[in-house]
């Protein structure tokens, strides 16, 4: 089943605020990335990478809530474990 889920509007926000930080991590970067890639782009899917990138995020306990929402958008998109 092909993903129908897109970035929103306040992830995308989100997404743009962190990979402008000069101080955010490179996981939070890659997840955002991968967020803003998506957004309006049905269809697409977060690569393995950028999964694990975002995963990583969510559990750091020092991250944004910027950093948060990017990653979890990301991971909503990423393809499922079979």
């Amino acid at each position: 089943m092909a993903n129908t889920k897109t970035t929103g509007s306040k992830a995308a926000t989100s997404a743009s605020k962190v990979l402008q930080s000069k101080s955010t991590g490179a996981a939070s970067k890659t997840a955002a990335g991968s967020a803003l890639t998506q957004k309006g782009a049905q269809g697409e899917q977060t690569s393995a990478k950028a999964a694990t990138a975002a995963s990583k995020v969510l559990r750091d306990g020092r991250t944004s809530a910027a950093s948060k929402s990017a990653a979890g958008s990301a991971l909503a998109q990423a393809k499922g474990k079979k």
